[in-house]
This record gives C-alpha cells, sequence and structure tokens, in this order.
C-alpha cells in the first residue's frame, strides 16, 4: 500500500473524517486487510462508528432525493431498487468478512432481483436457498457457493437440487440417511439444522424455536442419532433470528455452545443462519465481530452467516399513485399498491410500513387511511397523517421495500404486479420489468 494513502487513511481515523471511509473501501483486497491488521483496537472500533455513520448520511441523502423521482414519469405501482444503497450495505457486510474470515450468504428468500445481484456477487460468497428454484437462480445468476436447505426434499428434485447446489442441509435424519450418499457421490458437503435451543422471535409465527417445531433436529434427537451419521455430516447450520440484534445471537450462541460444542470438532463449518441486521443504523457491529472472531478461537471452523434482509434494507421503496378519495367516519385514500397483494408482511406480520412525509395518526393535521384497490375489506395499508392534503393522482414512497415484497407478492384479484425499477449505480432509473395479463393468465389453469 502506498504509504501516504495508508497515513491519510489512519489520520482520518483518527479526525472522524467520514469521507475517508470511501477512500477505506475502495482500496484493493490485500491492502484493505493489510490495513487493519496494522490498526488498534480503538483504531478498529473507531472505523466502525465511521463506516456506520458514512453509510447512514449516504442512505439520508438517497431519501432526500425520492420526492424529486415520485414527481418523475414513472408508471405506478412500481418498486424501485437502489445499486448505490445496496453496494452500501455489501460494504458493510464486507467489512464484517474482512474482520473475521466469515463468508456470507445471501439468502434468496428476501430478494431474488437479480438485476442487481452483479453489485451483489462482488461482496459476498454466494447464496442459500430453500429449494430447486432458488437454487438454480442462485447457481445461474449470482454464481459462487450456492447452500440449500429445506424442511423436506422431494424425490424428484433432489438430484438437481445437487446440481445446483455445492452444500445441501439436512432437517432431519431420514432425510440425511436417504440422500447423503447420493449427494456425497456428487461431491457435495452435508449440513445438517439443529435447533440451538434459544430464540427470540418478533413473533411466534417466525420462531423456529417455538414448540412443536419443524425446524432443525431437536437435541434430544440429535444426540441419540450422531454416532451414527458422524463421518457424513461437515457442518452443523442453525437459524432462529429474525431483524435481530448481536446481543440476541450471543444468547443463541451460549444456548447452541452447551447443546452442540462437543460434537463440532471434525466439522468443517457452522452456519449461523440469517436474521441478522447488520447493516441496521444501531446493529453492533463490534459486539457481532467479536462473537464470530471468539467461536472461531474456540473452534477451528468456518463460519457462515446468511442474511436477506440486511443485504437490501432500506435500499428500495414502492410507489404508488393515491387513485381516490373516499369518506366513511374518516378519509381513506384508495391507491394503486394493495397491503395484500404487493405488501403481504404488512398484513402477516402485521407491521406500518414508512411513508415519506407522513407521521402516525392524529401527529399532523389530515390524517388518511391508506388502503388498496383490492376486493379484500382488510386489505389497508394503516393510518397515516400528512402537513397538507393529499389529493388524487399524488405519490406516495413506501420505503424499505426491496425486502419480502417482490418475492411474497401475488396476483390475487387479477391486480398487476408492480414495475420494477433500478436506480444505476451510474445514474438514471431504468424500468427492468414490466407486468401484466401475461403473468396473470400464466398462473392459472
Amino acid at each position: 500500500m502506498d504509504f501516504r494513502i495508508k497515513n491519510n487513511i489512519i489520520e482520518g481515523i483518527i479526525k472522524k473524517d467520514l469521507d475517508i471511509v470511501y477512500t477505506y473501501h475502495n482500496l484493493p483486497d490485500n491492502e484493505r486487510l493489510n490495513l487493519l491488521k496494522n490498526l488498534d483496537k480503538k483504531s478498529l472500533r473507531q472505523l466502525t462508528q465511521l463506516i456506520k455513520k458514512a453509510k447512514k448520511r449516504r442512505f439520508k441523502e438517497y431519501h432526500r432525493g425520492l420526492k424529486k423521482i415520485a414527481n418523475e414519469d414513472i408508471k405506478t405501482p412500481v418498486y424501485v431498487i437502489d445499486e448505490s444503497l445496496i453496494e452500501e450495505n455489501m460494504r458493510v457486510l464486507r467489512y464484517v468478512k474482512d474482520r473475521t474470515g466469515c463468508k456470507i450468504l445471501h439468502a434468496l428468500k428476501a430478494y431474488a432481483s437479480f438485476a442487481t445481484f452483479p453489485v451483489m456477487s462482488t461482496y459476498l460468497d454466494g447464496t442459500c436457498a430453500s429449494g430447486l428454484n432458488e437454487a438454480r437462480l442462485g447457481r445461474e445468476k449470482f454464481g459462487k457457493e450456492v447452500h440449500t436447505f429445506a424442511a423436506a426434499y422431494r424425490e424428484d428434485e433432489i438430484k438437481r437440487i445437487m446440481r445446483y447446489s455445492d452444500v445441501i442441509i439436512f432437517n432431519s435424519f431420514y432425510q440425511l440417511e436417504r440422500y447423503s450418499k447420493t449427494a456425497k457421490r456428487s461431491g457435495r458437503e452435508i449440513g445438517l439444522r439443529v435447533n440451538p435451543g434459544y430464540g427470540e422471535a418478533v413473533a411466534e409465527i417466525y420462531n423456529p424455536c417455538a414448540p412443536c417445531s419443524r425446524l432443525g433436529v431437536i437435541y434430544d434427537i440429535f444426540k441419540e442419532k450422531i454416532s451414527g451419521h458422524k463421518e457424513e455430516i461437515d457442518g452443523l447450520h442453525f437459524h432462529v433470528m429474525c431483524q435481530q440484534n448481536a446481543d440476541v445471537l450471543e444468547k443463541v450462541l451460549i444456548s447452541f455452545e452447551r447443546l452442540y460444542g462437543g460434537y463440532i470438532k471434525g466439522l468443517k463449518w457452522v452456519n449461523f443462519g440469517g436474521g441478522h441486521h447488520i447493516t441496521r443504523d444501531d446493529y453492533d457491529l463490534e459486539l457481532l465481530i467479536r462473537l464470530i472472531n471468539d467461536f472461531k478461537c474456540r473452534y477451528p471452523v468456518q463460519v457462515y452467516l446468511e442474511p436477506g434482509e440486511a443485504c437490501v434494507l432500506n435500499a428500495g421503496v414502492l410507489m404508488a399513485s393515491v387513485l381516490d378519495i373516499v369518506k366513511n367516519e374518516m378519509d381513506i385514500a384508495i391507491i394503486d399498491a394493495s397491503a395484500e397483494t404487493h405488501m403481504p408482511d404488512v398484513l402477516l406480520m402485521p407491521y406500518r410500513p414508512y411513508i415519506i412525509g407522513s407521521a402516525r395518526a392524529g401527529e399532523k393535521r389530515y390524517v388518511y387511511r391508506i388502503a388498496g384497490p383490492s376486493c379484500l375489506a382488510g386489505d389497508v395499508v394503516g393510518d397515516y397523517s400528512f402537513g397538507r392534503p393529499l389529493k388524487i393522482g399524488d405519490r406516495i414512497v413506501f420505503t424499505d421495500m426491496a425486502l419480502y415484497s417482490i418475492v411474497k407478492n401475488t396476483t390475487f384479484n387479477g391486480i398487476n404486479l408492480p414495475d420494477i425499477a433500478v436506480m444505476k449505480r451510474t445514474g438514471g432509473l431504468e424500468v427492468i420489468k414490466s407486468f401484466g395479463y401475461r403473468e396473470y393468465v400464466s398462473r392459472l389453469s
């Protein structure tokens, strides 16, 4: 590394200069890693804070510019994904990799819009899939490693899944016994998903450690059967987190090690699953880094993480237009986007997405219920207040809509799927996919 560049970065860290972060990010891999090795603990912690603050500043700049995008001549509803913001998230994930030597896979279940995969694959180690179609997508569109886990595999799909996967993770000893020999002959590594015995879910529907959960072999069965399968298994996998910070992972690891620590010797890897909200502003990166490094000191294995949301957190929006405003005890704005069909987690979790320029009902002068166009009476996003009255034709911008929206939306009621547009790193907005009757009718008999 050029001595002056190294000194400038170190000086910038000391001075808490946010702009030095981009000099650091743009270093070649070997120079970036060498720099980290030469920083003391205090400087590393300071660099972590600078990286987080620089990312936060970039996201704020983007959201300020969204009003201009919303006023452009773009057909709604439309998901708008920003490549530059995805790259900001990627840089944070790469920083965790650089500090720990862990590998990070993108969880396709959260986001699978492959137009942005060239940006993501530069930083990540591959993808994790939940079955045949995701495994194939990961192999063909993302490249690199593909790790596949399914609650149960179908006989007529397993060989094709193996063709596209590097690692096959089983959910039971029965499935392991049935397919592991075929997988090994195909040169695939074998994993077993276990129940770590502890989880803190935001809702029971998302808790793989809930009573009677079907996900992960429980410890009593594991200890009974593992002796006959130790040589077949390359790694252990657990996944119990959902939109959570590193303090939850710390408690999960305590439970996991208490139950399974004695079985890790001889394995190649341990996969900590997904649900790590690594790119969230308040996420404790230093704690995550310490947990991974300490784990690797105790067990000489490769550690994998499988974030999905964190890869595209706050990097996409859903733009909609007000079609009508009706009155029934309150003003109800009917928009051309639907909670039921275009953002189903709003009703499933449930949660209330943020609309740019809005506040909670009653906080600003003009209150509206924002509702969709479907025939479902409960197709309601929520109640919001605004500083000025809404009018027909106004644009509504829902934030954080890249994740678990495009991959889960439906054509219920024959409602068209929103277009997908990408804000390119080089500038300019490009609609990369439009939907219509063909997509609707192709799913029917």
